[in-house]
This record gives structure tokens, C-alpha cells and sequence, in this order.
């Protein structure tokens, strides 16, 4: 890996860190409940509309009802939107109603900030779905994450209170106080760069071809006519107009990114000039995706009374991540060794970018797109500006064993966090056992009940991934969505799973998942991805908070320590990533040995 590669990276990160470290400071405050008198003042109503009581804690069950129960009217919401679009306003497209399957797997994937798209939404969804539905539940998804991150903090902070919080007050302060203001300032920054923002009906414009190109003519079952001689008949086709979708793309885009989503307004997602123009615009997305879950583990470091706790995570995640961009970037970096063998040049030249190429935008080139890569799958964001399909065996690799770790690589919103804590207390059990001693974690015993959930909210997406890929290729319904058989259609169907179940949402898009079939397979592996996961960490965060803090002793496990950061990585590697190695061997790993056969 060139010097020259390491620059973006190191900037990004340096960027990151200057920016998080304030904004944990304010999270560290919502999560408290230190809010300014005007801000307590503008909250009140609401909470009155609502008959809400702000103040009042909830135990981990009560927290968990109203989450479920929220989340689950938040889908039945947007199901019934799509299905009735066709009659709502806003819809200069004339979108009819989305499919009854294509409905259930979008309002779960929403919901459970997913965002995996088996549609394209330029010509799916209507301004108003994008809007009242898809962009709501962007924020909505987004706060459920950081309300129980929120709750996990106060378990390890609780001094035997056994309350984890208000939910209601937890999703609203989040959505009102940190996710609306910073996505308005970042939408007008992206409206400004060019990305778009308006109500226009699509419009119909003069492309660069001047004149009609010919190609050949198709019969009624789509093969090509021929003649008596037997040569292909060649028609005519007018070339010189062609459609752009328009709509409110800024506003969904800002959320989008933020809210760790990915969801695109446009089927090529960030990859689309009017999601993505530039490379400052590139960039700023993607420190908008980790700005909040890096910010989150400084949160939770103040809350519990010891910032080092905070930058001791924020350590192993950020050695995790330049772990990945250190394997992805090369990878593409290096091109396709078959290439090679034909006398193809692939280096990096100042006529070209050299490397693979295929499947990302020339703009941004190998280290940007690669970049890119890396974040969206180290957070379950899912937003791609390059075809993660055309990567290389190895560099497409890189972003499937991001989502495996259990996206705890800065993570998504909220979930970066409590799943890294939940790897946190698994690291000092298994310290305890090897020297001896009942673990414990930021004063607070890890028994027998803590690991079984412990052991549930760890054990819940490899098990829907491994089972659900089973399930997909031993089905008939799912092999024939698989468009390029053998180990490439199988790390397909295996990167589908573990981008639902890991709530993620990108796709390596050589397969056609838009069926009943993976609309239901991947909508279950969604929810229980999501929220099978969610349940365990907040009764965990019960146990915790009815606990009394333990004095810090000689024998104390320091927690914030490099020997700890590195028997945290140690933790996240072989227990996150051992589950997969053998379906890893099927898919990628042979398709690499493939290409230097």
C-alpha cells in the first residue's frame, strides 16, 4: 500500500477524532438529562401531548415493551404507506402501490435500520413514501439505537437503582436534539455541493448522442431475429432524450448518512452524482457515518464517571478499522492477476487510476471507493458509492468480515456501542478465568445470568446468517436468484445474510433478491437481527443498573489499558469472526485461489 493511500485514511481519522471528541461531550450530557432551560422548555409540550413523564425510569422490561411496541407500529406504518401510495399526493411519477412482499421486507428493513433495498427507488417509491416514510423511519431507527445505547451506559453508571431510563424520553431527545439539527446543517451543506433537492416531475433531457444507434431486434421472448443469412436484424433506436429522476434527495441523504441507514434515494446510492457529487461530498459522508458512533464511546466513558473507558473502545475500534483498510485498499489496489496474465496494465499511473476499476466511479477512484467500503460495512450503514460485486475475492471479503464481527467496528448508531460492551464484558469474563478472579466491569460483578444474555446477543445474527444461507442455497427458490454460480453465486447469497442480519444493508447485487422468497428470508433475518439482539442487551443493562459499583482494588482488571484494548480486539476477532471462517472458505477465499489457477 502506497504512502500516498495512507493519506485519506489518516486525515479521515484525524478529522473524525477532532469532531467526536466535542460532540461525546453533548452526547454525554443528553444522555444525563442536562439539558439547558430552553431546551427543557421546548421539550415539555411534547412530552405533555404524549403523557409522557420525562423523569420517570423505567425497569429493562418496560424499556423493552415500549421499544418493541414503537418500532412495530413504525412498520405496520410504512407497510400501509407503500401499498397506498398510488393514492396519496406527491407522486409526480404516478408510482402504483409497491408489492405486498416488497412492502413487508422494505417497512422491516427500515425499521430495524437496515435499509436493504431490493428495489430501485427512483422508480418504486413516491416522493411522499421517500419522505413521510422511508426519511421518518431514518430518524426513528437511528434514536431506537442510541435510546439503548443510552440505557446500557446507565446500567454500568446505576449505583443499584435498577432503572435504565425513558425510552420515550431517550427516542426524542435523541431525534430532537442531536439527529434533526445535524442533519438540517448537513443537508444545506449537500445542497449546496449539488446534491438535489426539489419536487420537480422527472425530466426529459438531450443526451450527448446526437444521432440513433442500431441495435439488434428482439423477438416476443427476447432473442434476437435474424435474417435468411442468418445475421442478427438491426434496428434503429432513438438516443437523444433521456429521463432524470428528481425529488427531495439532500434531506434523505443527510439522515441517511448520519443516521448510520444507507438507504438510497437512487438505486446506485452514493454512486450517484445527485447523492454524491464530489469528493468533498464523499468525504463529508463519510465522516458523518462514524461521527456519531465515535462520539457515543466518549459519551459513555463520561458517563460512567471515566473518560479513559470511552477512548480505550474508540482504541480497538479504530485499530480494527485500519486493520480493514489495510487489507481492502491493496486488494483493489492490485487488480485481477488474470488481467495480468493477458498483458493488461493495471498500475496506478497519471493517465490512470490502475488497479480494479470495475464496478466504481472514476472520481473517486481505488482509495476512496475502498475507503468508502470499509466504513459503510464497519458501521451498519450499507451506503456504497461502488459496486462491492466487481470487488476483487479479498477486497470484497473485507466488508463481508465487517458485518460478521457484529458491526462493533465503530458500529451502527448506538449499536457500535452496546455490541462493543457486550465483546467488552466477554473479554474480562475470560480474563477472570485466566487469573482467577470473578470478572468484573466498571465495578459491576459479571455472573452466571450476565453471560447467558451475554452469550444470546453474541450468538443471534451468526446463527441467522449460517442458518439463513443454508437455507437459501439447499432452496430452489433461492439458487435461481443467483446469477453467477459457483463460489462467487455463494459468497452472493452468504453476503445477502449477513448484511440483513447484521442490520447493514448493502449487497454485493448479483443477486436477484427481490423475490418472495429472500423478501421474507431477509426481512426475518432483519427484525431478529435487530431486535432479538436489542432485548438481551437491555436486560443485561436491568441486571447491571440493580447492582451496587464495586470499589477499584489491587486486583481491579485495569479496563482502559493497551492490554486491554488488545484482549478486547483479541475478544471481537476470534469470537466474532471464528463462527464464519468455514463459509468464508466456500465463498471468497476460493474464488481468490480461482483466479491464480
Amino acid at each position: 500500500m502506497a504512502l500516498s493511500a495512507w493519506a485519506l485514511p489518516a486525515l479521515f481519522l484525524a478529522v473524525l477524532g477532532l469532531l467526536a471528541w466535542p460532540l461525546g461531550r453533548y452526547l454525554a450530557a443528553l444522555c444525563d438529562g442536562r439539558l439547558p432551560r430552553w431546551m427543557q422548555r421546548v421539550e415539555a409540550p411534547l412530552f405533555r401531548l404524549a403523557a409522557v413523564q420525562p423523569d420517570v425510569s423505567m425497569n429493562w422490561r418496560s424499556y423493552a415493551l415500549a421499544l418493541l411496541a414503537f418500532n412495530a407500529l413504525g412498520a405496520l406504518a410504512l407497510y400501509g404507506l407503500q401499498r397506498l401510495q398510488g393514492l396519496l399526493p406527491l407522486n409526480p411519477a404516478g408510482m402504483g402501490a409497491v408489492a405486498p412482499d416488497s412492502a413487508f421486507n422494505t417497512a422491516v428493513s427500515f425499521v430495524s435500520n437496515t435499509n436493504w433495498q431490493g428495489y430501485a427507488g427512483e422508480s418504486t417509491m413516491s416522493y411522499l413514501t421517500q419522505m413521510l416514510g422511508l426519511t421518518v423511519q431514518n430518524f426513528l431507527s437511528a434514536a431506537t439505537g442510541i435510546a439503548v445505547a443510552f440505557a446500557l451506559a446507565r446500567g454500568f453508571a446505576a449505583r443499584g437503582a435498577g432503572g435504565v431510563g425513558n425510552f420515550w424520553t431517550d427516542a426524542l431527545r435523541a431525534t430532537l436534539w442531536l439527529l434533526l439539527p445535524l442533519s438540517l446543517v448537513l443537508a444545506v451543506f449537500f445542497a449546496g455541493q449539488g446534491v438535489i433537492q426539489n419536487f420537480d416531475a422527472y425530466k426529459s433531457v438531450a443526451t450527448l448522442e446526437a444521432t440513433a444507434y442500431q441495435q439488434p431486434r428482439l423477438d416476443a421472448a427476447g432473442l434476437p431475429v435474424k435474417d435468411s443469412a442468418g445475421n442478427p436484424v438491426l434496428e434503429d433506436v432513438a438516443s437523444a432524450t433521456q429521463t432524470l429522476a428528481m425529488g427531495p434527495v439532500a434531506s434523505q441523504e443527510a439522515i441517511k448518512m448520519l443516521g448510520t441507514n444507507g438507504g438510497g434515494f437512487f438505486n446506485a446510492n452514493s454512486a450517484h452524482p445527485y447523492e454524491n457529487p464530489t469528493a468533498l461530498t464523499n468525504f463529508v459522508q463519510m465522516l458523518a457515518i462514524f461521527l456519531i458512533p465515535a462520539a457515543l464511546c466518549l459519551a459513555f466513558g463520561r458517563v460512567v464517571g471515566d473518560p479513559r473507558q470511552g477512548w480505550a473502545l474508540l482504541a480497538a475500534m479504530a485499530v480494527l478499522f485500519a486493520l480493514a483498510v489495510a487489507a481492502v485498499v491493496p486488494a483493489e489496489q492490485a487488480g485481477n492477476p488474470q488481467f495480468a496474465a493477458l498483458g493488461v496494465d493495471q498500475g496506478a499511473s497519471a493517465w490512470q487510476s490502475g488497479g480494479n476499476m470495475e464496478g466504481k466511479e472514476v472520481r473517486f477512484g481505488i482509495t476512496a471507493s475502498a475507503l468508502f467500503a470499509a466504513i459503510t460495512t464497519a458501521a451498519s450503514c450499507g451506503a456504497v458509492n461502488a459496486m462491492h460485486d466487481s470487488f476483487t475475492p479479498l477486497g470484497g471479503m473485507v466488508p463481508m468480515v465487517l458485518m460478521q464481527l457484529g458491526e462493533v467496528v465503530f458500529g451502527g448508531v448506538g449499536a457500535g456501542l452496546y455490541g462493543m460492551l457486550v465483546f467488552a464484558i466477554l473479554a474480562v469474563f475470560i480474563a477472570g478465568l485466566m487469573i482467577g478472579r470473578t470478572p468484573e466491569y466498571l465495578g459491576k460483578k459479571i455472573g452466571v445470568y450476565e453471560m447467558k444474555l451475554v452469550s444470546i446477543a453474541i450468538l443471534v445474527t451468526p446463527v441467522l446468517v449460517l442458518l439463513g444461507t443454508a437455507v437459501a442455497v439447499m432452496a430452489e427458490a433461492g439458487r435461481v436468484g443467483v446469477a453467477n454460480p459457483g463460489a462467487h453465486g455463494f459468497s452472493e447469497i452468504l453476503y445477502a445474510l449477513t448484511s440483513a442480519a447484521n442490520n447493514n444493508g448493502s449487497a454485493f447485487a448479483g443477486l436477484s433478491a427481490n423475490t418472495p422468497f429472500y423478501n421474507a428470508l431477509l426481512a426475518a433475518a432483519m427484525w431478529l437481527g435487530r431486535f432479538a439482539v436489542i432485548v438481551p442487551v437491555l436486560a443485561i443493562a436491568g441486571a447491571l443498573a440493580g447492582q451496587q459499583r464495586l470499589p477499584v482494588t489491587a486486583g481491579t482488571l485495569p479496563t482502559h489499558g493497551p492490554l486491554f484494548v488488545a484482549l478486547l480486539i483479541g475478544t471481537v476477532l476470534l469470537v466474532g469472526l471464528l463462527n464464519y471462517v468455514p463459509a468464508l472458505a466456500l465463498g471468497p477465499a476460493v474464488e481468490h485461489l480461482m483466479l491464480w489457477k
